[in-house]
């Protein structure tokens, strides 16, 4: 039954089919008992642009955590040579705890990314790692190396605290 206004329209496909008229992007995954859900199919199609994002941005933080080394070397080698009063000491102890603080943060954001690589190697990429739902393209193209969806990582970030 057609309704006024409905000239020049398509008609709905069935929820079977792949539909990419669709103002929607569309939702596709399979699960069986044995084995978890796969990504959905904007997520496949994504695959080159994460793989590059997560490429990008761990090349950004070893360049960040050999410059902190390098940094650290430095400052060792130095060892407060020069003079200066306890406000000068108190300020370069302070830059250093914020600069190994910030280190240390990196260096966990690389494993996180070193292990969404391996993940993506693995064809266990774009899963959530707790419900083994898909997680949704818009998550992934902000976060790369999430491993849950937001609704799991918010489980989980109010059970660490």
């Amino acid at each position: 039954m057609r309704r006024p206004g409905d000239a020049g329209r398509r008609p709905v496909a069935p929820l079977t089919q792949v539909n990419e008229g669709l103002a929607c992007e569309p939702r596709i995954f399979t699960t069986t008992p044995f084995l978890p859900a796969t990504m959905d199919l904007p997520t496949q199609a994504h695959l080159k642009t994460l793989r590059d994002l997560l490429t990008y941005r761990l090349g950004e933080l070893r360049a960040d955590v050999h410059a902190a080394e390098q940094e650290r070397q430095a400052d060792a080698a130095e060892g407060g040579q020069g003079v200066g009063d306890r406000k000068d000491e108190a300020t370069r102890g302070q830059a250093a705890a914020l600069s190994g603080q910030q280190e240390e943060r990196d260096r966990q954001e690389m494993g996180q990314v070193e292990a969404a690589l391996r993940r993506l190697d693995a064809g266990t990429y774009g899963d959530c790692s707790s419900c083994d739902d898909p997680i949704p393209l818009k998550r992934l193209l902000v976060q790369p190396a999430a491993e849950r969806c937001a609704a799991c990582q918010a489980k989980f970030e109010a059970h660490a605290s």
